[in-house]
């Protein structure tokens, strides 16, 4: 894997929504949200990576708030168009550094606790998944849920370019070790989605899960 440098996800951003399986992809991850974590109009909610918030603007609507954050101003920026073109009121979006958890908006990110944390294909990017593990443990409320989606173990082929990534998916039972050890509880799983992709000129199935664990 090619950790040497970072993905630059600012020049993808105003493309990004064109890839259709990448639509699909966040509108099953959503999906599987809904109905393993039951969203409320009482939450408080967190997208960690937000991207161009495709999960984020599904969930959205169910929640009381939702904070949308990530690492690309590019991407942000392409969700703050959104949000303006909708008139939507509950969401604020939020500058981090995804590897370190640092950035200008930590303190406001600490300052906040949530009733509910989503992150989606974002944990493969982070170096430290134990820290980062603790920080999402950190900014639950007590009896808040995490519900993570990411891939399946691959062998790598799944990006092409694997610049900025640091696992090649995971392996669920290890993964639900490391949560649990963490401090989560009523861990459970499930496949939220499939995609197809290119390999060598033959598509190839890899699968995504969502693993929703509770503080």
């Amino acid at each position: 894997m090619n950790t040497s440098g970072k993905r630059d996800f600012d020049k993808e951003a105003a493309q990004w929504d064109q890839d259709q399986r990448r639509v699909r992809l966040a509108s099953d991850v959503a999906a599987a949200v809904i109905r393993e974590a039951g969203p409320t109009r009482l939450m408080d909610a967190l997208d960690y990576g937000c991207g161009t918030g495709l999960v984020t603007l599904k969930l959205q609507p169910l929640v009381r708030t939702m904070t949308a954050a990530d690492t690309s101003r590019g991407m942000l920026g392409v969700l703050k168009e959104k949000i303006k073109a909708l008139q939507i009121g509950n969401v604020d979006t939020v500058f981090i550094d995804l590897e370190s958890g640092a950035g200008k908006d930590k303190p406001f990110i600490e300052s906040k606790k949530f009733h509910l944390i989503v992150s989606s294909m974002t944990m493969h990017h982070v170096p430290d998944t134990p820290a980062l593990l603790r920080m999402w443990h950190g900014l639950l409320l007590p009896g808040g849920l995490l519900c993570v989606a990411d891939l399946d173990s691959e062998d790598g082929s799944f990006h092409g370019d694997n610049t900025g990534v640091f696992h090649f998916g995971f392996d669920r039972a290890a993964l639900m070790d490391l949560m649990r050890q963490t401090g989560f509880s009523g861990l459970r799983d499930t496949t939220a989605s499939t995609m197809l992709r290119d390999v060598g000129g033959k598509d190839r199935e890899f699968t995504v899960f969502l693993i929703t664990g509770r503080k």
